[in-house]
């Protein structure tokens, strides 16, 4: 395929899979049941933490999440007492465990208490061409509180050469806003071309098969490569090439 015809075929299937449709088998249909600002970025901060593994297990675990903060994430987290958290004590997403959420709901209140919210802390250490390095401090801030060491690793570090895939996920959901019904939009102090792809494994082989990334280990210098590639498709929104990549591979085994 020339350029040309790769961008008019990578729109062509931006367009076929950015719809609601696509929002029932995804998941952020978990944060598109709340309406409260504060809830739709917190809903889907915790679903994007725990977004590895099979799909409807994740699905269904975000929503048990849900449940154990009695379906009021901001609420739960700025006004729970201590032996509320008991509940929390028993929930398990593969290596994220009750203690790790523990962990997780003091970082937020800190955040939302200390930091003027998720948004602001993301918004405070980006660079123009890239979130990387805002990723890095915000893990940073998100541990400055007392916390265990092993659940450090559920947030990942692109300065520590990780594509960080569930963090570019969780800000395309809160920054990418093109009224399709299935991204936010909420943060609009972030520009959408700063955004980098969720790069997994689906859109890492459906990338590669396309000639727009080369490097084999799915890594925050791969992410570097297949951002400067969709950037030239698209400078101005350039993550929605994610609908793309991701419905290729998951939905059609490209």
């Amino acid at each position: 395929m020339t350029d040309t015809e790769l961008k008019i075929f990578l729109d062509e299937k931006v367009e076929l899979y950015n719809n609601p449709d696509f929002i029932e088998s995804d998941p952020i249909q978990i944060p598109h049941a709340f309406s409260i600002k504060e809830d739709i970025e917190i809903a889907g901060f915790l679903s994007s933490i725990i977004a590895w593994g099979n799909r409807k297990m994740i699905i269904n675990n975000s929503k048990k999440m849900m449940e154990l903060m009695g379906n009021s994430p901001y609420d739960f987290i700025m006004t729970h007492q201590e032996y509320q958290l008991e509940r929390l004590e028993n929930f398990v997403h593969r290596t994220f465990n009750g203690q790790d959420f523990i962990s997780f709901i003091k970082a937020l209140q800190n955040i939302y208490t200390n930091h003027n919210g998720l948004e602001a802390v993301f918004l405070k250490n980006q660079k123009e061409d890239s979130m990387q390095h805002s990723i890095h401090e915000f893990k940073k801030i998100f541990f400055e509180i007392e916390h265990l060491q092993r659940t450090q690793k559920h947030i990942s570090d692109p300065l520590n050469n990780s594509a960080a895939k569930r963090i570019n996920m969780f800000l395309r959901w809160m920054v990418r806003q093109d009224k399709k019904g299935v991204d936010f939009g909420i943060w609009n102090t972030i520009s959408p071309s700063a955004l980098s792809c969720p790069l997994d494994v689906h859109s890492g082989n459906v990338a590669r098969k396309l000639g727009l990334l080369h490097r084999k280990q799915n890594d925050a210098k791969a992410l570097a490569e297949l951002d400067l590639q969709l950037r030239k498709l698209d400078p101005n929104d350039p993550v929605k090439y994610d609908f793309a990549l991701f419905g290729l591979g998951v939905f059609e085994g490209f």
